[in-house]
């Protein structure tokens, strides 16, 4: 392996974040390998060019089959790999299903976070650590725009497990000595969005309604405001982070909010539609206790690391719409 630059094990692999991290790495000279659970074997389509690709596949890449709470099986491969870099990117991920299901949002979140910062304090060669926080965790908000010292107020089961895994990156940090970095992610979005999230729900309802294959769309509150950034600028930023000579968290955002109706007009002007004909709202969807406004400070992230967004709303939305209309065609 010493040909290569670095090594990089990554959990959520096959995630959006995940599969824009690998890419970047490979771009970048890294041997990279990443934790799959068996059960993701039929979703990997965010990273099948690179399966597929025998020049990377089994060369600069590899998938190893474990689960977060198989506390041998993680240890083995940290083992076998001996990562420069470890970038924690997997847990349940959606904050609308966490109030179903908190008690294993809490487990998969928190629990297995401090599970796999253990494992790397028993390693010989210690990893940089990249740990994916959230904008969670500021939830109901007082300022308007949070930064890394704003108090964290989460309103939901997955805001407070994020919360958790910052206090906990820091401990580590300051108690063992571990090179922790805690990345308090805003909304990012791009085509490789998962199905279940209010973005993709939406360009890909405008998609089908297009195209005259749905004729409504259902959603909750539209007046909440979000920070949306594109996921691609953000994994660059994750990877600047472990460059530093420093350990330290850091907020990846725009610094611009936009609501919800917003994000559908573009989404749907896209198409050469007008939302208000085809939208209502379905209090079903409505989360209790939902953040109204949750909006980005990135001054320190710029400040330190020269990180830059490079994706306007605007941008990030026809991005993910073009994708849209091709697979529905």
């Amino acid at each position: 392996m010493d040909e290569f630059h670095k090594t990089a094990l990554v959990t959520g692999i096959t995630g959006q974040d995940g599969s824009y991290l690998t890419e970047l790495l490979l771009k970048k000279g890294y041997q990279v390998h990443g934790v799959v659970r068996r059960s993701s074997s039929f979703n990997r389509w965010r990273i099948d060019h690179l399966i597929k690709d025998d020049r990377i596949y089994g060369n600069k890449l590899y998938l190893h089959y474990a689960d977060l709470n198989d506390d041998a099986s993680l240890r083995r491969i940290f083992k076998k790999v001996g990562p420069d870099e470890f970038y924690h990117l997997a847990g349940q991920s959606h904050v609308g299903l966490s109030f179903e299901i908190p008690e294993l949002t809490t487990q998969e979140i928190a629990g297995c976070t401090v599970k796999l910062l253990e494992i790397c304090r028993d390693q010989e060669f210690r990893p940089k650590i990249y740990l994916a926080c959230s904008s969670e965790i500021f939830g109901d908000a007082q300022e308007p725009h949070q930064n890394e010292e704003s108090n964290f107020n989460p309103t939901s089961p997955y805001g407070a497990s994020k919360a958790f895994c910052v206090h906990m990156g820091r401990i580590f940090r300051q108690s063992y000595g571990l090179f922790v970095c805690n990345g308090i992610l805003y909304n990012h979005e791009s085509p490789r969005r998962g199905e279940n999230f209010v973005t993709q729900k939406i360009v890909r309802s405008a998609a089908e309604i297009a195209a005259e294959k749905k004729d409504s769309l259902e959603l909750g509150n539209l007046d909440v405001e979000r920070d949306w950034g594109h996921a691609k600028d953000y994994v660059e930023g994750m990877w600047q982070m472990l460059q530093q000579e420093n350990p330290n968290d850091y907020v990846l955002a725009t610094g611009v909010a936009h609501s919800l109706r917003e994000f559908l007009s573009v989404a749907f002007e896209y198409f050469e539609l007008d939302y208000r004909n085809f939208v209502s709202i379905n209090n079903r969807f409505l989360r209790p206790n939902e953040p109204q406004r949750l909006c980005g400070d990135p001054s320190k992230a710029k400040k330190n690391l020269g990180w830059r967004t490079t994706h306007s709303f605007t941008e990030i939305i026809h991005d993910m719409c073009l994708s849209a209309k091709a697979n529905i065609l």
